[in-house]
């Protein structure tokens, strides 16, 4: 019996010496594995941000990015990894599903300023964060339909110029030039429409006196557009409007350069004597009265000009080099002129 005793005693104590031996090498190693697991889950993280969380490289910045309404988020993923919003399509969706927003993405064009990272993008359709802010937009005084659709094409992705031209060209100097905010999405139609609302709105009193005057609003628009690239100042504008108003009275062309530049694309220093005798319904040289068309879009302040001129005798004008005007009563004053500032 003594025996067995030792021997139990012996198998027990031997299991405590290896139990007591395993315990200090796993106090030893524990660092090392720390160290092991803290750098494969370091690796990991680093793996996930650079192959699938990190924005692409060739990120859209400033371009609009189109989630269409009833697109479901597996389609709305594979879009954006396809566009390289983001680098992982079941990345992205798994994101929108932390967010809870899986079946309520928000619809609609989206830009970003700057590359985001697969969870801003998730957070951004998840809450209809759609970062479209207002676009200033200047048309300048006199531009034609043809520069009005130049500007905008430049500034507006969702802008089809073909397509603004031809609701545009019959409008000739009825959209009006001013400083305008639009959203980076705006179409053409928004574009047309909301310059043709701001003629009206802009020559509202204006309307009623050319009602009651004696040229039509065709006429007077028209007329204004030429005054507009005729003129430098207020007052240069009214005096030219009553030398243009007289010579029509009289019957005599008004032989102005500025339809050239619409019709043909040459200002007062580039056209040659062909050009002043071709035969075009926009050479004021050889046809009489008012130009077919407005030649651009004139400012309110051009209108007035050509609803309210300045009672004067003079029948001839020209604009220096320096840009100043001025204005004679006889063929013989302006030949003098033309001599001494050409």
């Amino acid at each position: 019996m003594q025996s067995l005793k030792q021997h139990i005693e012996h198998f027990f104590d031997t299991v405590h010496r290896a139990l007591d031996y395993l315990a200090l090498r796993w106090e030893a190693h524990t660092n090392r594995r720390s160290l092991i697991i803290i750098s494969a889950a370091g690796l990991l993280a680093i793996s996930l941000y650079l192959f699938v969380i990190r924005p692409p490289e060739d990120f859209p910045i400033g371009d609009l990015v189109s989630v269409q309404d009833g697109a479901s988020l597996a389609e709305v993923a594979n879009m954006m990894e396809k566009d390289n919003v983001v680098r992982s399509a079941p990345a992205l969706r798994l994101m929108v599903m932390a967010y809870g927003a899986e079946r309520t993405i928000h619809a609609g064009d989206y830009i970003f300023d700057k590359p985001l990272d697969a969870f801003a993008i998730a957070r951004a359709i998840s809450i209809g964060q759609y970062g479209l802010e207002p676009l200033r937009i200047r048309v300048p005084e006199g531009a034609s339909v043809r520069e009005i659709a130049l500007i905008f094409g430049t500034r507006l992705q969702r802008f089809n110029a073909e397509n603004f031209l031809v609701q545009a060209q019959p409008q000739e100097g009825y959209l009006f030039p001013d400083t305008y905010f639009f959203l980076p999405n705006a179409t053409e139609d928004t574009i047309f429409q909301a310059m043709r609302q701001n003629f009206y709105s802009q020559t509202a009193e204006l309307l009623s006196e050319i009602a009651s005057s004696t040229h039509s609003l065709s006429d007077i628009v028209t007329m204004a557009s030429i005054i507009e690239r005729e003129a430098y100042d207020a007052e240069d504008r009214r005096l030219i409007s009553g030398v243009l108003w007289n010579r029509i009275r009289l019957g005599m062309p008004l032989q102005v350069d500025a339809p050239f530049v619409y019709s043909i694309g040459k200002g007062t220093f580039q056209l040659t004597m062909q050009d002043l005798t071709a035969p075009s319904p926009y050479n004021t040289y050889v046809n009489k009265g008012l130009p077919p068309t407005p030649i651009g879009n004139p400012s309110l302040d051009s209108l007035d000009a050509a609803l309210r001129p300045a009672k004067t005798d003079y029948l001839y004008f020209l604009a220096d080099k320096r840009g100043v005007t001025h204005f004679c009563k006889t063929y013989d004053c302006h030949l003098a002129n033309k001599a001494r500032y050409f």
